[in-house]
């Protein structure tokens, strides 16, 4: 099972110290969080894209270029790319590109996007959302397979006999499609026979069972080899030496960024009750001690057998040194329990 970090690379003011942390000085951190992942045999760091004030991040090929350079192992992926409201092409040169500065890391998430920020700025229309999606896919997949390319759709100028560069060091970069677990995304993976991620950031883990099992049927359905049928989860967490104190410390952070994102969607304030509920064994929160994250990993993988889990992590603005410990946990600490629960599930399975 592999496990990872994701980001939005959080920037703005810190609710507890009260600094502000600007976007350069978020950017430089992200660099030193990958290298600490790579450090303590994570297995991949992801970023994502957003055009707003309160992430630093609009360039996620740029910022994990810079944390190739300071790694070895990690795999390095966008988290997500909004392919909608970019040009697939663009997305393939610049990932192909991260592909040769890290010898081979690179992978790409691409989505929808939950924020829609990137539309009018590039000029699309929000009518054409799932359209763009759907061709812009098309393509990227088309460019996945490398060749001289020959396309045509209705979003942007055709292709004849064009041939993209950079090579790349894989044979194919890896795709990935992010869905927030609606039953639509889940099967249009399948059906391309993609590796699907889940974000799980509400409710019960467990609920999203039946659209990992539905997705895994579908794409089995078409045809395709079930062990390319790979599902991740990606969940809001921070781990530290205890549950109460990782409960007190990262409650500040994420209430103030799900609050305010809540303000934009009409939900409620995001409280301490609600959070601790999260929290708990059954919840979407992946906050505590070592041991309980661990645990909490190992029953995903029991109740939905996932490929990968991705802790994102901070959720909010937290100082960079709680953020480089809780990664520390996550590869010393957590990574060890988790593989050693796997292993155990494994052997019994197999009995």
């Amino acid at each position: 099972m592999e496990l990872g970090i994701n980001t939005f690379g959080d920037a703005g003011l810190d609710p507890v110290t009260g600094k502000t942390t600007t976007h350069p000085e978020r950017l430089q951190q992200l660099v030193e969080e990958i290298a600490t992942a790579d450090r303590v045999g994570l297995d991949i760091f992801s970023i994502g894209e957003h055009h707003r004030n309160d992430y630093a991040v609009s360039s996620p090929d740029v910022v994990l270029a810079a944390g190739a350079a300071m790694s070895k192992n990690i795999r390095l992926s966008s988290g997500v790319t909004v392919l909608s409201s970019d040009d697939p092409v663009r997305v393939y040169e610049r990932f192909a590109t991260l592909d040769g500065i890290s010898n081979g890391r690179a992978e790409i998430m691409a989505g929808r996007g939950s924020f829609i920020e990137s539309f009018p700025l590039f000029g699309y229309d929000l009518n054409d959302y799932n359209t763009l999606f759907d061709e812009k896919l098309d393509l990227l997949l088309q460019l996945q397979k490398g060749g001289k390319i020959n396309w045509e759709g209705t979003h942007r100028p055709p292709l004849k006999d064009a041939e993209i560069f950079p090579k790349t060091v894989q044979d194919e970069i890896p795709i990935w499609i992010a869905s927030g677990g609606t039953p639509q995304s889940a099967q249009r993976a399948a059906v391309l026979g993609l590796p699907l991620v889940l974000a799980i950031i509400g409710g019960s883990p467990y609920q999203f069972k039946r659209t990992a099992d539905f997705y895994r049927q579908v794409g089995k359905d078409a045809g395709h080899d079930e062990s390319k049928l790979k599902v991740a989860t990606n969940s809001h967490g921070f781990i530290w030496d205890s549950d109460g104190e990782a409960r007190d410390l990262f409650f500040p952070a994420i209430s103030g960024s799900m609050t305010k994102i809540g303000r934009e969607r009409g939900w409620g304030t995001y409280t301490r009750e609600a959070f601790d509920a999260m929290a708990d064994p059954s919840g979407a929160l992946y906050v505590g001690s070592p041991e309980t994250v661990a645990r909490k990993i190992v029953d995903l993988y029991e109740h939905m057998g996932v490929e990968r889990f991705t802790l994102q992590t901070p959720v909010g603005v937290m100082s960079h040194d709680k953020v480089l410990k809780t990664i520390e946990l996550f590869g010393e600490k957590v990574a060890p329990l988790v593989h050693e629960g796997v292993e155990k599930i494994k052997a019994e399975r197999q009995k």
